[in-house]
């Protein structure tokens, strides 16, 4: 129904084309539940039906760009678009040429739908709160469909349309003290659930023990797949981006400049086809299935925008105005997660990472701090609580000579950001083991 309607307002504008104008829109929207626990129980459930359209209008290489919300029903929302075009043909005679302007002016047209596999989220909220009875679990539930399309006057049409789900929570103990953990997904897998659950109560049971502290220093430390999100996140931050690469913005410049490599084991891909994220971009650029970034520890892609194209005389990949990754996916090592506690032996066991920043952005260099469920390991054992660190590091060396392994299992993580829409960003990663994590505070 949200397809058959987009493509409605597309014949609608269509229509209010007089002879020379040309158009580009960019449809977003979703249809969310959203459910707030705290101590256990639902404090605020409620759902969100948005449609927001982007509307940009080109008299050569002046453009001029509109967005507002709709309402989803075409006899209503055709006059918002008929403000929309006469506001913009008033705007964009008087705007200047942008010598960057790219546009997409072969048609490449797609359609990918995925039919919802989501139960009822009410059936999600009642296996929750049964697994809650006797914690103190404090989170938030977002699931549904997701909406992206594009059109042009030349008569492209592309349409994204998924459902899937994000459960973010945490099990509490006291002050700073608790279990983070996440269930996310196209499908709901009860099993799946449980076995993260028991897993977080395990965890929850370590952090009643006396917490610890221990002097500054380097230490063998693991990363979760959530840890290493953090780590991977502040890479996404102009690393991989043509951009930031040809100004030297990114932390990366000295791979391309100076050969640096990271370890062997880093594959890491845009992996469009794999994520959440649509496969055409905001003006009309298709992605491809996969931009290989790092090929066995070497940058050897990155991601180039249409206004990097035609600023710099390259071939545009389809990412978006940004260059981040929206589909990150890091390749699978070879360490099991059974054995991760043995091969770490003594060190720190990290399940989340906050407040990261770069203390050296030329040279990779992060800061940031432990949090929730970090533990001191001792003969591959938990023993107690890790009070709150701050470390210091590198990514060359963090991803490089100190990387000792990645986990063969992975997991997907979506993007929990539901700040004025819901994310479609996602990864799939596995967990770290590195040595020499340095940590200062």
């Amino acid at each position: 129904m949200m397809r058959q309607y987009f493509l409605d307002l597309a014949a609608r504008l269509d229509a209010r084309m007089r002879d020379g104008d040309e158009y580009q829109c960019w449809l977003e929207a979703e249809s969310s539940d959203f459910v707030r626990f705290n101590r256990s129980a639902i404090r605020q459930p409620g759902h969100v039906r948005q449609i927001y359209l982007t509307l940009t209008l080109f008299e050569g290489l002046r453009h001029a760009s509109m967005t507002m919300a709709l309402g989803g029903s075409i006899d209503a929302d055709r006059f918002v678009l008929d403000r929309m075009v006469a506001a913009l043909r008033s705007q964009v005679q008087d705007l200047p040429e942008d010598p960057h302007l790219l546009r997409a002016t072969e048609v490449h047209s797609t359609e990918h739908i995925v039919p919802s596999r989501l139960p009822e989220s009410a059936a999600i909220v009642d296996e929750v709160l049964a697994a809650a009875r006797g914690h103190d679990l404090v989170g938030i539930l977002a699931a549904g469909p997701v909406y992206r399309g594009y059109a042009n006057s030349f008569g492209q049409r592309n349409w994204h349309e998924t459902a899937s789900f994000n459960l973010d929570w945490s099990l509490y103990h006291q002050r700073d003290k608790a279990v983070k953990s996440s269930h996310a997904g196209f499908a709901w897998d009860s099993a799946a659930f449980e076995v993260k659950f028991r897993h977080a109560v395990e965890q929850l049971a370590f952090l009643q023990r006396e917490p610890v502290s221990i002097p500054p220093g380097a230490y063998r430390a693991y990363l979760t797949p959530s840890a290493l999100n953090e780590i991977l996140g502040m890479l996404n931050w102009g690393g991989v981006s043509e951009k930031s690469l040809r100004t030297r913005q990114s932390p990366l410049c000295r791979m391309r400049d100076d050969g640096l490599q990271l370890n062997r084991a880093v594959t890491l891909s845009e992996h469009t086809a794999g994520g959440l994220a649509p496969a055409f971009q905001a003006d009309g650029f298709i992605k491809p299935d996969r931009v290989v970034l790092f090929d066995e520890g070497r940058l050897t892609g990155s991601l180039v925008s249409p206004r990097t194209a035609k600023e710099y005389g390259i071939a545009t990949n389809g990412a978006d105005a940004g260059e981040s990754m929206s589909s990150l996916e890091l390749a699978a090592g070879s360490l099991p997660l059974e054995r991760v506690l043995g091969e770490l032996d003594t060190g720190i066991f990290i399940s989340n990472l906050w407040y990261l920043n770069f203390s050296d952005r030329m040279n990779g260099r992060l800061t940031g701090m432990t949090r929730f469920a970090t533990f001191w390991v001792e003969g591959g054992a938990i023993k107690a609580p890790l009070n709150v660190m701050r470390f210091d590091d590198s990514l060359f060396r963090l991803l490089g000579d100190k990387l000792i392994g990645l986990t063969r299992e992975r997991e997907m993580l979506i993007d929990t950001d539901t700040y004025g829409a819901r994310s479609t960003g996602s990864a799939l990663l596995p967990g770290a083991l590195v040595e020499d994590f340095t940590f200062v505070l």
